[in-house]
């Protein structure tokens, strides 16, 4: 291979490296037996009896495989009533399910940057410096959008969605929200924050995603006005050119959301846990938010003291991510704690002493 371009790649690794930034990729390995800190399997429904089931009868029924994009012969009727429902379930007419949930998180970025429009940003959760901004900002070509999550990914905080819902009524922008993280966790059904909140289906478009809270894998895009859903159909190189999701994982998908949705005593013992592990890491010396979300940002400053912690939990028997540069802001390294349903007191007070034994 071309030497000048290897030797180009070992500077920027050694780079990372010596900054304490350099990831590297680590095999799960099915058996082990660590508590699981760091997906986003929130409500332990990829390993559901009742999901599994679904997913392989599926399997069965359909193949391993799409086999092909949605426009060709990928689009089967599991697919179709795996949509229906969702867009039900969250007080939509339409909904279309995607491969991955590229139009989230950092992609949105990425969306936003490659469709020309003007990005400005607004503080944090600051809606009194967004209002601020939509008097300013004339809209261009008719419009603006305001783009959101509902739980966001790294800090596991929430905007005001009942406000932002007055906002829009005021100032007529489309409003795109972003639920992945807060779907199974919020709602009377599990629907997620809208519903949480009491704003019930009010952005103009929801994007989610299967692989969290329920479960499976893939993502989804719900609206009010069938001309999204047509657009993506016709516009979104993903969903256009790639073999589909599989059957399997839309089954999966299905069968978790009948199971969210029986969980409706359940919800605010989720609530009641993401509380007692924030007091409890509070009690113990350490500075994170309140609230009730299943995310919680233990940020530990600079990278290598983030990387020693999390060392040191993982041979506590605790599975965690160390969350670092250029994912979270510079000095702002962290262990993500990813709470999930069932987790017992011991297990917040084993890992409280774990914590308690490192010497930064």
């Amino acid at each position: 291979m071309n030497e000048a371009l290897l030797q180009r790649l070992r500077q920027s690794l050694a780079q990372r490296e010596g900054s304490s930034l350099r990831r590297k990729l680590t095999a799960r390995a099915s058996d082990d037996k660590r508590v699981n800190l760091a997906d986003n399997d929130y409500l332990g429904l990829s390993r559901d009896p009742a999901v599994i089931a679904a997913g392989v009868a599926a399997l069965q029924e359909w193949g391993a495989s799409a086999a092909a994009s949605p426009l060709v012969t990928g689009y089967t009727e599991i697919h179709q009533k795996l949509e229906q429902t969702l867009a039900a379930w969250q007080g939509y007419a339409h909904g279309l399910v995607m491969n991955t949930d590229r139009l989230v998180h950092a992609s949105m970025l990425d969306g936003i940057t490659a469709s020309g429009a003007r990005l400005r940003r607004f503080a944090h959760n600051d809606l009194d410096a967004l209002e601020l901004m939509l008097h300013e900002e004339p809209a261009l070509d008719g419009v603006i959008f305001v783009v959101t999550e509902s739980v966001y990914s790294m800090d596991g905080d929430s905007p005001d969605l009942k406000r932002l819902a007055s906002l829009r009524k005021r100032f007529g922008f489309c409003w795109v929200l972003d639920e992945a993280h807060a779907t199974g966790w919020y709602g009377a059904t599990g629907s997620g924050l809208q519903e949480g909140q009491g704003a019930f289906a009010a952005a103009d478009i929801v994007v989610g995603t299967l692989g969290k809270g329920l479960g499976s894998q893939g993502a989804y895009v719900l609206s009010h006005a069938p001309e999204v859903r047509d657009a993506l159909i016709n516009f979104a190189g993903e969903f256009v050119y790639s073999t589909y999701l599989a059957p399997s994982c839309a089954a999966a998908a299905l069968a978790a959301i009948d199971r969210v949705k029986g969980m409706s005593g359940e919800r605010g013992e989720l609530h009641a846990l993401s509380q007692a592990w924030r007091d409890g890491l509070v009690e113990a010396g350490f500075a994170v938010p309140s609230g009730d979300s299943p995310i919680i940002p233990l940020i530990l400053g600079d990278s290598d003291v983030t990387l020693k912690y999390a060392t040191a939990l993982r041979a506590a028997g605790f599975m965690v991510s160390a969350i670092r540069p250029p994912t979270v802001p510079v000095r702002t390294g962290r262990i993500r704690i990813s709470l999930r349903r069932g987790l017992s007191p011991a297990v917040l007070s084993s890992f409280v002493s774990a914590l308690k034994g490192v010497t930064a």
